[in-house]
């Protein structure tokens, strides 16, 4: 973890890429956690703006619609209310009145929220509250509604229920930081006193973190996919020597922690990260516990890739990537053998390793504590992708058996829908916007609210597109979001597609159905933009190679009556 002087001078860096504008209001001391915010920012690739409020303005800043937060216009407004002066405001309520405390400040909070929504377009951060234990009753502080441990504890109940409901606001645990470090390490009372500041400096540079992860995942900086060596790393032991019997898994001893690990891992599978194996194995051998061991957590069917072989780990991971075709910056491998994981770092840079400790029974507390699969939404159409990527890995192998590419696509009997932005999808949609970066062409980023927003205003023209074929289903795989700009141009506000579906006529397939929706609904014309990212290099040409015509640098246009269909072979259903 970085100092808060190495944050400081991180944060004089320049960056070369987009800027991101935050807006910091509290009713403490911020100076010195913005700084820490903007220079892990910088740290992490992230070229951010902050616009720091003068102590204690949240109200004055949020009601005045002029005010120099929504001057700023800023992409996010993080509002920290620090329990140190939420308790000296209970102290200031009659014994009667305090057990109604975090209703109120609950009602504040919902307040901030809807007055941030009604005046800028900002999504909003909120750090969650740390706990002080003043022991006014003692450990009877538990039971005692006009306590305030209660208070505190039942307005982090109801921060998360509020949340849930808001769409547009992040979750930041800093409660859990506060547990991590401890209450010594994270707060320091004359500093409080003295400068009004409710974080150490020892804490800081873990606040920030945690602020930094959110931030981050809006940005669609986010792991998808976690790859894992086998021997001593997801069992005990060495299975080629040890053999079935003798590896080390399950509630028993060692096994114990491996075992624990492997349950995280499977929840991490639920939640939408793809799982791949790279081992130094004979594959058969490789494979067995996982058919075989009666405790084994994992099964061959939550592995979308497995790759077991006598080659070296990073052309395996190599291998992997291709098969999965996501950015190597998007990867987290984990490797108990420390040659392993130095030969992958110098080899694969973008690719993160993490340095697991000696002891395995530490493994999962440090997985946890990294945080590397943070996430800003989530739909139950995520929670199992590894069925798509084992057909995938049907679809390579059968490609082998075909003379010819128009044959192989041919053969899959791909069928393809196109329909406007409808309720069920609104979440799917957005956790797209968020997460897409490679097949991006404007990589705007959108919440729900703004997806449903967009589905219920006339100036917008949407479609979701879905395919399946003979292997299975790819579920919802491109969106796309045309702006209507006058009578007879309508403008790509977002073309995004999933990279699992490339070069197979599904662009042709997009923009078949955005130009057949165009000329359904009157329009002349089509326009569009390319705006360059570090991600989206693949997609440049793409207007040129569908028809469009540039009209100046990274802008194109397309008359819809002079348009020529592309072939693909998806059969098309557009409703």
């Amino acid at each position: 973890m970085y100092s808060f002087n190495e944050l400081k001078k991180a944060s004089r860096q320049d960056l070369d890429s987009k800027e991101i504008k935050l807006a910091v209001l509290g009713n403490c001391a911020t100076q010195f956690f913005s700084k820490a915010i903007e220079g892990y920012a910088k740290l992490s690739g992230i070229n951010l703006k902050i616009f720091d409020a003068d102590y204690n303005q949240i109200d004055a800043q949020l009601l005045d619609k002029k005010s120099e937060v929504y001057a700023f216009n800023a992409d996010e407004v993080l509002v920290w209310l620090a329990t140190d002066k939420l308790y000296e405001e209970f102290l200031d309520l009659p014994l009667g009145m305090r057990n109604t405390f975090a209703d109120q400040i609950m009602q504040k909070v919902q307040h901030y929220w809807s007055l941030i929504s009604d005046n800028c377009s900002a999504r909003i951060i909120q750090p969650n509250f740390t706990e002080i234990d003043d022991k006014a009753f003692g450990q009877y502080s538990c039971k005692v509604d006009s306590s305030f441990v209660f208070q505190i504890r039942k307005l982090n109940y109801l921060m998360q229920i509020s949340m849930a409901e808001r769409k547009n606001v992040y979750p930041v645990d800093i409660l859990a930081v506060q547990i991590q470090l401890g209450h010594h390490i994270f707060y320091d009372a004359p500093l409080y006193y003295n400068a009004k500041m409710t974080v150490s400096m020892d804490a800081l540079p873990y606040v920030a973190k945690a602020v930094v992860d959110v931030i981050k995942t809006i940005e669609g900086k986010i792991k998808k996919c976690l790859i894992m060596d086998l021997d001593n790393t997801l069992w005990g032991g060495v299975i080629g020597d040890d053999g079935l019997g003798g590896i080390e898994i399950g509630e028993l001893g060692k096994g114990h922690a491996f075992w624990n690990l492997q349950r995280w891992i499977k929840q991490l599978k639920e939640c939408g990260i793809i799982l791949a194996v790279c081992s130094k194995n004979n594959e058969e051998t490789a494979k067995e516990p996982f058919e075989k061991h009666e405790e084994m957590v994992l099964r061959l069917s939550d592995i979308s890739v497995f790759v077991a072989n006598w080659n070296d780990k990073a052309s395996n991971i190599r291998l992997i990537q291709e098969t999965l075709n996501i950015g190597m910056d998007s990867i987290v491998f984990i490797d108990d053998n420390p040659f392993e994981r130095n030969l992958v770092k110098s080899m694969i840079p973008e690719i993160e390793v993490p340095d697991l400790p000696e002891d395995p029974a530490l493994y999962l507390g440090y997985l946890q504590e990294c945080n590397y699969f943070d996430t800003v939404s989530f739909t139950g159409e995520s929670a199992d992708r590894t069925k798509q990527y084992q057909a995938e890995y049907e679809r390579r192998q059968s490609q082998m058996l075909f003379d010819s590419i128009d044959e192989y696509l041919e053969s899959l009997e791909m069928i393809g829908e196109a329909k406007p932005f409808e309720p069920i999808r609104f979440a799917r949609i957005a956790q797209l916007t968020q997460r897409s970066n490679q097949f991006n062409l404007r990589t705007i980023r959108y919440t729900e609210d703004e997806i449903e927003r967009i589905a219920n205003d006339d100036k917008y023209i949407t479609l979701y597109y879905t395919l399946r074929d003979k292997f299975g289903d790819h579920g919802l795989v491109s969106v796309v979001i045309m702006e209507k700009r006058s009578e007879d141009v309508l403008f790509v506000d977002t073309w995004l597609m999933s990279c699992r579906v490339l070069k197979r006529g599904m662009e042709e397939f997009v923009v078949n159905g955005m130009i057949r929706v165009a000329k359904e609904a009157g329009y002349k014309k089509i326009s569009s933009e390319y705006i360059k990212t570090a991600k989206n290099g693949m997609v440049k040409d793409i207007y040129k190679k569908m028809g469009f015509t540039e009209i100046s640098d990274d802008k194109y246009i397309i008359s819809v009556d002079e348009y020529e269909e592309k072939k693909n072979y998806i059969k098309e259903i557009f409703k």
